[in-house]
């Protein structure tokens, strides 16, 4: 477990409640940095086995249908009754919405919950960045495949597809001609399925495949805390593989990516606690590519925290509670986050080597997604990644350098690749259970 830059200054006792939240990562760090501000954390789920830092840190759960808002309220409002309850959050691409609803219904802080649900929906996203002047790829939302090639046609191929609620780069990928835009929008409109496995009507994304290096702004409230360098896979596909913090790039060019993710951010009436904004560096300018009202996944908060001093975490709660954030810590200067993916199809019959990693120079953390006895299938997504390492260094060669090299000392072994009928791509969730973003999801 981390340990937080904030010191505890006394107990304060009351409840501090998760909405659902990231299965590893910066889910457990959310309780953690909780806890070090005196408070209660109490995670709020469908279903806490899926949560395996719960037992190991001892955290309190509440199980309900959280996708009933109504629900969540009436769980909300028995923490009040027992202790108190100082705030509502989620690290949930899904429940960050409902968490702000919710916040707000019981008079705490919270951001706009209706401004947040709208980004929910890219295509609803896209319209008003684009109404406002915010620069994003011509694009047009379609239901069915012969309108996702018409699309195709109208904006001129490569296009990118991908489904108008998601996250993870789940579903997304890159279509040269109309062959793979047909056959690519056959796949994502007949994958959406309710959590009963049923298909349900659905729609998708056709947009302008944008050239250029992609970046990430982070900021809270309306600061920018940190322009973040993002590596991709191969295509056709748009799985991160790394991130260096802060981005090695001209001051120029990083004022001008965090003044397109200002204005996203206010076209969206956004601006309240934390926000991760990705951005192309497009020949003519930044292009915003989606704006994610919610802290980064990937690992990136740490990276921030230990290269800038700046925990992003904490604030998080801070703002939730009421509190103010601790001052930002005295960092390295960069760090860089790199993922081991897996390679291969196959069940896990050993993981080894994490300690060799955390021991490597300038490594801060690493983790590992998988276990023995786990299947491991290829699906193109963020669900690929196995393991993380994230590293510092003098600069951002540096800790990029630690970073894949520490990588390279975990092993996860596999035996031949299974051949039971699975989906090689994880399916289209159209509820928020059914699938939910986060760093090394089980």
């Amino acid at each position: 477990m981390r340990q937080s830059t904030v010191r505890e200054a006394g107990v304060d006792g009351r409840w501090f409640a998760f909405l659902e939240s990231n299965t590893t990562g910066t889910g457990r760090e959310f309780c953690a940095a909780a806890r070090a501000r005196g408070l209660r954390p109490v995670l709020l789920t469908r279903d806490p086995a899926r949560y395996p830092y719960v037992e190991t840190d001892g955290i309190d759960t509440r199980v309900l249908d959280t996708g009933d808002l109504p629900a969540v309220l009436g769980a909300c409002a028995a923490l009040v009754a027992d202790g108190g309850l100082a705030g509502i959050a989620s690290s949930s691409e899904y429940f960050v919405s409902a968490a702000a609803h919710a916040a707000a219904g019981l008079g705490l802080p919270a951001a706009d919950g209706d401004a947040v649900a709208r980004c929910r929906s890219k295509d609803v996203q896209r319209l008003a960045l684009r109404a406002a002047g915010v620069p994003v790829p011509a694009f047009t939302a379609v239901d069915d495949v012969d309108a996702a090639v018409r699309a195709a046609d109208a904006i001129g191929h490569p296009v990118v597809l991908k489904p108008v609620s998601g996250s993870g780069s789940v579903g997304v990928r890159l279509c040269r001609d109309r062959g793979e835009t047909r056959s690519w929008a056959d796949e994502l409109l007949g994958r959406a399925t309710d959590e009963r496995g049923n298909p349900v009507p659905t729609r998708i994304l056709v947009e302008a495949a944008v050239t250029g290096p992609e970046f990430s702004v982070e900021t809270f409230d309306d600061t920018v805390v940190a322009v973040v360098a993002k590596h991709i896979g191969p295509e056709p596909y748009f799985v991160e593989t790394g991130h260096d913090v802060p981005a090695p790039a001209p001051e120029a060019t990083t004022e001008t990516l965090a003044r397109t993710a200002l204005g996203a951010l206010a076209a969206l009436g956004l601006g309240w606690g934390a926000a991760h904004t990705e951005l192309r560096l497009s020949p003519e300018g930044p292009v915003v590519i989606e704006v994610n009202p919610r802290l980064a996944g990937g690992m990136i908060p740490v990276a921030v925290r230990a290269a800038l001093g700046v925990d992003l975490v904490d604030a998080v709660v801070a703002r939730a509670a009421g509190q103010d954030p601790a001052p930002a810590s005295t960092g390295t200067g960069h760090a860089a986050v790199r993922f081991l993916k897996a390679r291969r199809e196959g069940q896990v019959t050993a993981v080894d080597g994490t300690e060799a990693a955390a021991a490597a120079p300038g490594v801060v953390a690493v983790t590992t997604s998988t276990a023995v006895g786990r299947t491991v299938r290829i699906t193109h997504s963020f669900q690929d990644r196995l393991g993380c390492v994230v590293a510092t260094g003098s600069d951002a060669e540096q800790a990029a350098g630690r970073a894949l090299a520490a990588t390279r000392m975990i092993g996860i072994h596999l035996d031949d690749p299974t051949t039971a009928a699975t989906p090689r791509h994880p399916r289209i969730p159209e509820t928020p259970h059914a699938l939910e973003q986060g760093v090394g999801r089980p």
